[in-house]
């Protein structure tokens, strides 16, 4: 893992190890993050993985792709959270559709706008269901989701690539729900679709 690190802009191995304990504490944290008392410490890892992790090394690095997807954890915790059972407002689906042809016409920089402009809408969305819900699990979940969507937001606008503008356009029609599983589970389809299907195409710039 270090020579991989390496690679990536860590410079020496003290550094490499700096970074490899950095990833275990966020993992070993992730299992804390659903209790109320914790949420600001779990926000504030968040911010630490931001810091450490450039979007070159998302790209190149499956295993911190995998490390970020904590839709399951969310997914476990709402079964314990009966306020959200039916969400006060809907939340605006990630669009998911789409056809594998068109979409592998479409530039780099066409598909990162439409993974940006899918995630921007979601956040939004979560933002407005958030400021309605009662304080406790339901606001906790809320937040937690608005703070994934938001970091996958400010790694994908950050990624530096090069071609056609950036399309502003959703690749298929957008949908609201108001059971948050349903968007739980069209979020983890968008990050284990969409987004890998570009970050497949950006591997080439690798190390």
């Amino acid at each position: 893992m270090c020579s991989v690190l390496s690679h990536l802009g860590v410079d020496s191995v003290s550094d490499c190890h700096s970074t490899l304990r950095m990833n275990t504490f966020l993992n070993e944290l992730n299992m804390l993050c659903m209790c109320p008392g914790l949420l600001l410490l779990c926000m504030v890892a968040s911010e630490v993985w931001n810091a450490e992790t450039r979007p070159i090394d998302f790209v190149c690095d499956r295993e911190s792709r995998r490390d970020m997807n904590t839709v399951a954890e969310m997914a476990a915790a709402l079964a314990d959270c009966d306020a959200l059972k039916m969400l006060p407002s809907p939340i605006q689906l990630p669009c998911i559709k789409v056809h594998k042809a068109s979409w592998e016409r479409k530039s780099a920089q066409e598909k990162k706008g439409d993974i940006a402009a899918t995630l921007r809408a979601l956040s939004r969305s979560v933002s407005v269901v958030k400021t309605l819900s009662q304080p406790g699990c339901a606001a906790t979940l809320l937040e937690r989701l608005e703070h994934t969507v938001n970091n996958y937001l400010h790694i994908i606008t950050h990624l530096d690539i090069r071609g056609s503008v950036e399309s502003p356009l959703f690749s298929s029609t957008a949908e609201s729900t108001h059971s948050l599983s349903t968007v739980l589970w069209t979020f983890s389809r968008l990050i284990t679709g969409k987004m890998e299907w570009l970050m497949a195409d950006l591997t080439h710039g690798c190390p």
